[in-house]
């Protein structure tokens, strides 16, 4: 029998009108997203304004660098909360404690190495990735601070994600907002060394980033603990964080197709900016500037999404799959309206947003007004297949969204930048990013109407039953 806690617990994603559960829960994901991206971007307004152009350039290429290795292990997290909420859905609270514990050490070991492997090899990857000569020190720098920060952002956005994963949207939004506010107010203190601050330059700005996400990490654990979170740790618990190796292996079986998945997505960013770097400095500005904008076009997908994603699952591990397509649906529906109202308005106020980055008229805020012109209507279609997707892993079935962003990107997007970037110059770049998200909404939607991600068993794996 479940204690008095356990049925507190119980999963609130599996009752009610799914539009209105599916907004109310989505909106604090919405809203952190805008903190986070609100967060790059100021942080960029104030190296683009404080250090320049060069140094603008220089975050760019390593936060680039940064997300394609962070991609690798996030894949084993995003599983993990999959089945937490399947777990939750069929309220077996004990075995989501289990998932809890074992991933918080594996994720914390595997955190561990990227960050050194981060700090050893940025150079080189740099130097890779045709980061322009006069940036080069600087994203070198700026990089190695931030994957020294590496466990405290995995471990606060680990717990964080869990929570969401448990039904808890806005807690974790608290805590974004306190790291927000931490890391866009010493930014500026940072790098130029107001007051008691000493001046770091480009460094000032990475460290002000591991800090906000340390502090918020202890305070967030503090709180849990404080009010004692149903999916928290006990000292009689401590067993828990030992690696249970069937969660082990079924992380790593369908976390790997995910974080492969992320690694695609980085990858072709890496190449993009590749190629982007050999058009000159002003080039690399203006997409750096553009990525930030298309970030907040991104938000309701992304958030949605990961709602659609988290109901999806505790409805599967409840067995209700008439809620299931009814969730996909409306956050199709969602994703459409939200998405282009905020494309529209974007469009609208084009040279006033881009002019935000940079002071003085420079050709990069030109290059990237003609790069929101081209690309921006098209993450409405990302919206789409975004939802579709995140359902379709939320069964368990991360093989085929993998390999769709593979053709999506790396045979679509890539080769027709690169390619065709030889006669039409940048133009072939920008229109890579429409034509790669329609082939991917129309293979995801061919896949979530015919394919038999249904069929997933993820709970009997996890039990240690025999796939189906």
């Amino acid at each position: 029998m479940p204690t008095s806690r356990s049925k507190a617990a119980a999963p609130s994603l599996t009752e009610g009108p799914i539009a209105k559960t599916l907004f109310v829960f989505s909106l604090p994901i919405l809203l952190g997203n805008v903190l986070q991206t609100l967060n790059g971007s100021i942080n960029s307004i104030w190296v683009g304004r404080l250090l320049g152009e060069t140094a603008l350039a220089a975050t760019s290429n390593a936060n680039f660098l940064m997300f394609f290795l962070i991609s690798a292990i996030f894949g084993i997290s995003m599983a993990s909360v999959i089945l937490l909420g399947q777990n939750l859905g069929a309220q077996r609270i004990q075995e989501a404690k289990t998932v809890v514990g074992t991933s918080t050490s594996f994720f914390f070991i595997l955190s561990i190495i990227t960050g050194a492997l981060g700090i050893l090899f940025s150079p080189l990857i740099l130097e890779l990735l045709n980061t322009p000569e006069e940036a080069m020190d600087m994203a070198v720098i700026y990089t190695r601070i931030m994957f020294a920060g590496t466990p405290f952002m995995f471990g606060f956005n680990l717990i964080m994600a869990v929570m969401r994963g448990a039904g808890d949207s806005k807690t974790p939004f608290y805590f974004l907002l306190l790291s927000t506010v931490l890391d866009i107010g010493l930014n500026p203190l940072l790098i130029r060394g107001y007051g008691p601050f000493p001046e770091m330059g480009i460094a000032g700005s990475a460290t002000a980033a591991l800090i906000a996400q340390f502090v918020s990490l202890i305070l967030l654990l503090a709180y849990l603990y404080g009010k004692q979170y149903f999916l928290r740790i006990t000292r009689d618990e401590l067993h828990l964080l030992r690696m249970n190796w069937r969660i082990v292996k079924l992380t790593i079986q369908k976390g790997i197709p995910m974080g492969l998945n992320m690694v695609i997505v980085s990858l072709s960013n890496l190449l993009l900016i590749h190629i982007v770097n050999g058009y000159g400095t002003e080039a690399t500005a203006a997409f750096g500037i553009a990525n930030q904008i298309s970030s907040y076009v991104q938000m309701p997908a992304l958030a949605i999404g990961g709602a659609a994603t988290s109901m999806a699952a505790q409805n599967i591990g409840a067995r209700r799959w008439d809620r299931v397509g009814r969730i996909t649906g409306v956050g199709i529906g969602f994703n459409v309206l939200l998405t282009g109202a905020l494309v529209l308005i974007l469009l609208l106020f084009n040279r006033e947003t881009v002019s935000l980055f940079l002071s003085g008229d420079t050709g990069a805020i030109e290059i990237g007004m003609h790069i929101n012109n081209l690309t921006l209507w098209s993450f409405i279609i990302f919206g789409i297949f975004n939802v579709m997707a995140g359902v379709v892993r939320s069964a368990g079935a991360v093989m085929v969204p993998m390999i769709i962003s593979f053709i999506a990107l790396m045979i679509i997007r890539i080769p027709l930048a690169s390619v065709l970037g030889n006669y039409y110059g940048l133009d072939a770049v920008w229109w890579s990013f429409p034509a790669s998200f329609a082939m991917a909404a129309l293979l995801n939607a061919l896949y979530y109407k015919f394919g038999g991600w249904r069929k997933a068993k993820l709970l009997e794996q996890a039990s240690g039953a025999s796939p189906a």
